[in-house]
């Protein structure tokens, strides 16, 4: 079988090596022309022995080394599949429902990993090489990669976050135990009383998911604008909606357009509501300034283990883009937010909400948290207190 598969291995390279001779002559081939070559080298060497089925995969293996990301290829057009991880040549992981596997996948060795992931930022204008060992890069599916190169890592490291495009209602996500009813229809009214709503947790968590789900208690006859790193927001029955997105600097360093200068845009806009897919560094002081200037009903989301801990974060990454003082932020904060939560993910891949807070007044210096709801040991959302803040929320009152 190992004998086998080297066989197609050294085969495989032996076609690619005569259509990358084919096509040097010419600039930039389609998709379709490019796949026509291959399909031409295939049919004129007969001393590939192979029947019509296995000519069909082998130039799809060929397309893909050429074109797309080669051997990792199958695991991108698999639906299923919400995470790929490249560790080195060898060491393929992918993660479905949740749960990480490590797939059977491997590239022949490091040189060949390199040329493809390189080659592939290339051919989406994001150079990958020496002097640019790290990158970034958002495929067209909406699909996010990030690429690392020796020496700065051991090995050639990819991370492919795929866009899998599916929406999950609250309903959908009360059947996970994602949460409960209860908290659902308690935050459902939030929204619709306009609630600035905060939503922090780890990666892969199912920040975005959530916001999505809450989007849809948005009334239909406001104002939205939308602002993220790359488009994944899906809010649906909205007719004024302005969607933003972020741009990476060219090559040569200009053109980027990062989450603070969209924020400070989406200010001039007119917006009933800004949502912001998420905030991790300087950009927190605009949207400081957009959940205090009249903005009420805004959401956003960000990276900590507690719903404390995103408040002393959103401090930290404030001050670092603002001058105001400690005290100020703290005020401005616990006015701008009026709920937070925290979303958990088990090690066994489950994604539950761990906690839903309301933001009070801070006293001493400090944030003050009341916990509404609180997940103990992931198994259910319990209601721990009420709040007088959601007059309209009729099914939550005690």
């Amino acid at each position: 079988m190992k004998d086998q598969a080297t066989d197609i291995v050294d085969i495989k390279e032996q076609i690619t090596y005569c259509v990358l001779n084919a096509i040097s002559s010419e600039s930039d081939p389609s998709d379709e022309k490019l796949r026509q070559i291959i399909s031409d080298v295939i049919s004129e060497n007969t001393s590939y022995r192979m029947n019509l089925e296995q000519k069909r995969e082998m130039a799809k293996m060929v397309f893909n080394s050429l074109r797309r990301l080669d051997v990792i290829e199958p695991l991108m057009e698999d639906p299923t599949v919400t995470e790929i991880m490249v560790n080195g040549p060898y060491k393929i992981f992918f993660e479905r429902d949740g749960k990480l596997y490590k797939s059977n996948l491997s590239f022949r060795d490091e040189e060949s990993l390199k040329t493809c992931i390189s080659c592939f930022f290339a051919n989406q204008n994001r150079p990958l090489n020496e002097a640019n060992p790290i990158a970034d890069l958002r495929l067209p599916d909406g699909s996010r990669a990030n690429a690392v190169l020796p020496p700065i890592s051991r090995e050639t490291t990819v991370t492919i976050r795929k866009f899998t495009g599916i929406t999950h209602d609250i309903v959908s996500l009360i059947r996970q135990d994602f949460i409960t009813e209860e908290a659902a229809r308690f935050l459902a009214e939030c929204v619709r009383n306009k609630r600035t709503i905060f939503i922090c947790g780890g990666t892969g968590s199912g920040k975005t998911t959530f916001l999505n789900s809450l989007s849809n208690f948005i009334p239909k006859d406001e104002r939205i604008v939308t602002i993220e790193d790359s488009a994944e927001l899906k809010l649906q029955g909205i007719d004024n909606l302005v969607q933003m997105e972020a741009r990476l600097p060219g090559p040569d360093g200009t053109g980027e357009v990062n989450i603070g200068m969209m924020i400070r845009a989406s200010l001039r806009m007119r917006p009933d509501r800004i949502i912001v897919g998420e905030v991790r560094g300087k950009e927190s002081a605009d949207l400081l300034n957009c959940l205090t200037s009249g903005h009420p009903g805004s959401m956003s989301t960000g990276h900590s283990n507690s719903c404390f801990e995103m408040m002393e974060r959103l401090t930290a990454m404030i001050m670092s883009g603002s001058s105001l003082p400690y005290d100020a932020i703290l005020s401005q904060v616990s006015m701008g937010i009026n709920i937070i939560l925290h979303i958990m993910r088990s090690r066994e891949g489950k994604r539950y909400i761990d906690e839903i807070c309301e933001v009070l007044p801070p006293e001493d210096h400090e944030y003050r948290l009341k916990t509404l709801f609180k997940n103990k040991g992931g198994e259910r959302l319990e209601r721990i207190a009420s709040t007088e803040d959601i007059k309209n929320a009729m099914a939550y009152r005690a």
